[in-house]
């Protein structure tokens, strides 16, 4: 009797044991299957092959990477896999790879994507699919205004950071009549239009504006008639290869010596580097971040510098790597990657990274972060690679970026 109850009492708790067992897996299945597939996919899209790759390009892929592992994605139970495609610069493929990533590749955010006009198409597809989009790489102000979405951040910096802090120094120093050399674009048309505003609101005066196609090689037309404005600012309303192809034909035209001074309303680390301070120096812009700001900053810089050839990060490549890593942290807080509720997590929780420090991301999707005035150095003030900025000043957070009330955002209340 007595080995008939212990076998009894066995098959008893090997039930038990089974039927915990079977919990677990329908427990940990249940989990899984709030993360889609699985798989935490991420899609970089941006420029690989054109004028603004080296200020994203690559180098977002791998910011994206150093996040995954500086968060221990496997370690917080999550599998993430990332994808990277080149949107050409064009709306239209921008969105058409965007619907096929969430359709097809099961993609759950898409990061960087500079280049407004794509942006804001990728805006529109990722909030009609209810996945996510992380904005690093695209200025347009519109993303939290007219054009929020409650599926959108905007992470590092925008028209109306660029206009306020920049456009506003230069008119309280005396540089109150302006020319724009305008990307004919959306980015371009914002940029342009946010900084005008600044500009008059100061008491300055737009003189003539001109618009360039984008990535175009000659200047040298739209160049001759800033010349003639006799206007003593010539704002350049563009980015990438095109400030930098502006900048140098206008030292070829004298633009300078003349006596007008160029100010560069998007100028990246990339531009400088590719200019030379020789030609660069001088130049007043507003960035969020800059490698040799503290040490968290110089640490990232040099592990990022070792993987990209040597090359330092921009702005937008410190803009993936901190948007991915809070990101991240939604995902593993909800152990859910549906894309409306990771956004409002997002929102709901404060941010906190090594580059950015602690900010917040508001109704409208705009994170809130420090703005830096900077001027490019002289040649004899470097002290090395990449030694290129000094400080002018600093513009607090919540001074950095439109009030959240003006922004025409229909997620404000």
């Amino acid at each position: 009797m007595k080995w008939q109850m212990k076998t009894l009492a066995l098959a008893a708790a090997m039930a038990v044991a089974g039927s915990a067992f079977a919990q677990a897996k329908k427990d940990e299945k249940k989990e899984e299957d709030k993360i889609s597939g699985g798989v935490v996919k991420i899609g970089v899209l941006n420029d690989q092959s054109s004028l603004y790759a080296d200020l994203g390009g690559q180098g977002s892929v791998l910011a994206v990477k150093m996040a995954i592992a500086d968060f221990n994605a496997a370690k917080n139970g999550l599998k993430v896999e990332v994808i990277f495609a080149d949107h050409q610069n064009k709306p239209d493929v921008g969105s058409q790879i965007a619907s096929k990533w969430i359709d097809s590749e099961g993609v759950d955010m898409i990061i960087d994507t500079p280049n407004s006009g794509v942006a804001l198409a990728v805006n529109q597809v990722v909030r009609d699919k209810k996945k996510v989009f992380i904005n690093s790489g695209a200025a347009s102000s519109d993303l939290t205004g007219a054009k929020c979405s409650p599926n959108t951040i905007h992470w590092t910096y925008d028209t109306w950071m660029l206009a306020n802090g920049t456009g506003s120094a230069i008119v309280k120093n005396g540089g109150d009549t302006w020319f724009f050399l305008t990307a004919d674009y959306a980015f371009g048309h914002a940029l342009e239009r946010d900084t005008e505003a600044v500009v008059l609101k100061n008491g300055g005066k737009v003189l003539g504006k001109v618009r360039h196609p984008l990535n175009t090689q000659d200047f040298s037309s739209f160049l001759l008639q800033a010349q003639s404005s006799k206007a003593k600012i010539v704002g350049l309303a563009n980015a990438g290869g095109d400030t930098s192809n502006s900048i140098k034909q206008a030292a070829e035209f004298g633009i300078v010596k003349g006596g007008q001074n160029l100010a560069g309303l998007l100028v990246f680390l990339t531009d400088v580097h590719a200019l030379g301070l020789e030609k660069a120096q001088g130049l007043i812009f507003t960035e969020t971040f800059y490698w040799d700001q503290n040490d968290a900053s110089r640490a990232f810089t040099k592990r990022f510098a070792a993987a990209n050839g040597g090359k330092y990060p921009t702005m937008v490549h410190a803009g993936v790597y901190a948007g991915t890593l809070h990101y991240l942290k939604a995902v593993a807080a909800l152990k859910s990657d549906d894309g409306t509720d990771v956004v409002a997590q997002m929102k709901k929780t404060p941010t906190d990274d090594p580059l950015f420090g602690k900010g917040t991301i508001r109704a409208d999707g705009r994170k809130i972060h420090p703005a830096y005035l900077f001027e490019v150095k002289k040649p004899s003030e470097s002290k090395g690679p990449y030694d290129y900025y000094k400080l002018k000043a600093t513009i607090p957070a919540d001074q950095a970026f439109r009030p959240l009330k003006d922004g025409g955002c229909e997620l404000v209340k």
